[in-house]
């Protein structure tokens, strides 16, 4: 057996931040002699510790674009595997190029070996970890996974995901025995959490995620506009007390009937569409964008997080949420995913409350830590009437090395404020530039990599300014969403007269309560 070339980029130096991910230390090629299949005992270890860490390979033959390979009875999914650290792998003669990962805390280890005749050969990798996002109070997790719950231990563990959410399509999930909480297995259990107390909500309006179940989910939808989308997620919250709904796409058709009704408690801005090799641009269900003014993948993130701005102009504070599908969409468990800042030790329950407070950061590629004065985002800044604010962001970021930061900006009321390069914000050491506030109003920062194959980002959660008692309502975007909920109450087809009343009815309450927001507008 012969392992080759192992990639290693050149790293830059942050200075207030951990710009690292996706290099690791050589191996030296060893060849063995002679079968017609060989075998390769590969240990994977935290380069610090030394200690056996679970991690996800992505095997292929020949090169980097090849055939995939799976190695049973390892989990399998789309185009990788997990194994708790060590694993034997046999495979056939010949040369393969292979990925390793622990999520996107730890650098990325890419390299090449060849398997000779009797090959019979043991191998330590070592990864090397960029950031410990867990060691400045930030707790990732993913809010919606797919896959076996006895895979979901090793699942999690292997991508750093303190907590995930798996979706009981039905009361019969394998393994659930009528207990809700499926603990992983392995080294230290309590920093993990895996539930299963997740229900979904499928509907032509829209899909919602219900989580913090204590029964399986008995509000269904029966695939027709009859009831409204929203007086399922009214009737699910008075069966099911406490119950945590995510919207599972800002572009959903009924978002605004869905706010209006006060029906949801997050929205999920980083969603299936985003995968790790591909953007899927199949709108299905969904309010198609402009792609005039959306074009290409960056448009539908655009369109996306430009329906979340314009939720937050209208005074709303609902938090950025993310999520895989992994065992849907083509993603590894934690592609997608949200970080909840806490203040003492991880629990589900504290992850629960910290994103309740939007202490949260949302994305699939630079890792953010953002403080603005000393607060997580979520945080309200308040003044008296006619006494401006000026506020110092602060922000650390990791990002992979070989896929450099595209650019880097601060979002204020919906609108790029700046942008900095790289270069400009090592410079700057991490302080950002100086915000200063005369009226009420929000903001944000959002990190782009710079890749070509698919959208890679991440969002902080947002900050709110209150000048006055009065929030920032905007008549723009208040008006986008009026036109909205017009055009999709012209979509409604129901034969049954009672029926199209009921539902219209819905729609009216949501009319009303755009037009007052509206009227209320104290911004353009």
């Amino acid at each position: 057996m012969q392992i080759l070339s192992i990639r290693r980029p050149r790293a830059r130096e942050a200075l207030a931040a951990a710009i690292l991910l996706a290099a690791v230390a050589p191996i030296e090629p060893v060849r063995t002699a002679a079968a017609a299949e060989g075998k390769l005992r590969l240990t994977v270890v935290d380069k610090e510790s030394g200690r056996p860490i679970p991690c996800r390979m992505h095997l292929r033959v020949g090169r980097e674009d090849g055939r995939v390979r799976k190695a049973p009875p390892a989990p399998f999914w789309h185009d990788h595997f997990v194994f708790p650290g060590q694993i034997e792998l046999k495979l056939p003669l010949g040369d393969y190029f292979f990925t390793l990962e622990h999520g996107p805390e730890y650098v990325q280890a890419t390299g090449r070996f060849t398997l000779e005749r009797n090959a019979d050969d043991a191998k330590t990798v070592e990864l090397v970890r960029g950031i410990d996002m867990a060691a400045s109070g930030w707790y990732a997790g993913d809010l919606e996974v797919c896959r076996p719950l006895e895979e979901m231990g090793l699942l999690i563990r292997s991508e750093g995901v303190r907590l995930a959410e798996v979706v009981a399509l039905d009361a019969k999930m394998p393994g659930r025995d009528g207990n809700l909480t499926e603990p992983p297995t392995g080294e230290d259990p309590e920093e993990y959490a895996c539930e299963v107390s997740t229900g979904k909500l499928e509907h032509p309006g829209g899909n919602l995620t219900v989580y913090g179940l204590k029964r399986p989910l008995q509000v269904t939808s029966p695939g027709s506009e009859y009831p409204p989308i929203s007086s399922l997620a009214a009737a699910l919250r008075k069966t099911h007390p406490g119950v945590w709904i995510d919207l599972a796409h800002p572009a959903s058709w009924d978002l605004p009937l869905l706010v209006a009704h006060g029906a949801v408690d997050s929205v999920r801005v980083v969603h299936g569409q985003f995968c790790r090799d591909e953007v899927i641009d199949r709108p299905a269900g969904l309010r198609e964008r402009d792609k005039a003014i959306y074009p290409g993948a960056d448009g539908l993130a655009s369109w996306s997080q430009d329906i979340y701005f314009h939720l937050l102009n209208c005074g709303l504070r609902i938090p950025p949420t993310a999520a895989s599908l992994s065992g849907v969409a083509p993603n590894p468990v934690g592609y997608n995913r949200i970080y909840v800042h806490l203040e003492g030790p991880f629990s589900a329950a504290a992850w629960w409350e910290g994103l309740r407070a939007g202490q949260v950061t949302a994305g699939n590629g630079p890792l953010l830590l953002p403080l603005v004065q000393g607060k997580p985002p979520g945080c309200v800044f308040r003044s008296p009437a006619g006494a401006p604010l000026e506020l110092q962001p602060l922000l650390s970021i990791s990002h992979r090395s070989h896929e450099l930061l595209r650019y880097l900006e601060l979002i204020r009321n919906g609108e790029v404020e700046y942008s900095l390069s790289l270069d400009e914000y090592v410079e700057r050491k991490g302080n950002l530039l100086p915000l200063k506030f005369e009226q009420s109003g929000w903001f944000l920062i959002r990190a782009v990599s710079d890749i070509s194959h698919t959208y890679r980002f991440a969002i902080t959660g947002p900050y709110y300014v209150e000048i006055g008692s009065q929030p920032r309502v905007s008549r723009r975007s208040a008006q986008f969403f009026l036109d909205w909920v017009y055009e999709r109450a012209r979509m409604i087809r129901l034969d049954d007269p009672v029926e199209h009343r009921q539902v219209i009815e819905a729609h009216r309450q949501a009319r009303d309560f755009w037009q007052a927001a509206v009227e209320r507008a104290n911004a353009p």
